[in-house]
């Protein structure tokens, strides 16, 4: 076989072994797709940002995704609960000019074997659920989570 023979199929063969990774899908991104239209509660008798979520975002919900992102910690240590950010803490929806659509929580299985710092990046893995009446709870959820890198 010649040389260029070879480059050709080891070319071919990698292109090939590439596209047939699948490739997980950017969840930051198509949360940024979500509209929000501020609207009155009546229970609170307070306006509140209501999603309109794309139909992207919305052929997700109830799959096993992915996302990687800025620890925030919440006020209980041992919580099973793990929120992430697209930004640091300083720059989050919760202390910077960022929307509610740079922020996920996961629902964890188990509580996290260590303690997790503020703004160490995790990624969390779970059943995505899409929140769009509760103010109480975040927009965007991973359900039965568990921590896979940090």
């Amino acid at each position: 076989m010649s040389k260029r023979t070879v480059v050709i199929i080891l070319f071919l063969f990698s292109f090939w072994s590439v596209a047939a990774i699948q490739k997980e899908p950017d969840l930051w991104g198509m949360f940024a797709k979500t509209r929000f239209v501020e609207k009155l509660n009546r229970d609170f008798n307070m306006y509140f940002l209501y999603p309109s979520f794309p139909d992207e975002l919305k052929a997700m919900e109830g799959k096993i995704v992915s996302v990687s992102g800025f620890y925030i910690p919440l006020d209980i240590a041992t919580s099973n609960y793990a929120v992430l950010s697209k930004f640091p803490m300083a720059e989050c929806f919760f202390c910077g000019g960022a929307g509610p659509e740079t922020i996920v929580v996961g629902k964890l299985k188990t509580k996290p074997s260590r303690r997790i710092k503020t703004d160490e990046i995790i990624t969390i893995k779970g059943k995505l659920k899409l929140n769009s009446e509760d103010v109480e709870e975040m927009n965007f959820i991973l359900e039965e989570a568990v921590i896979v890198a940090n």
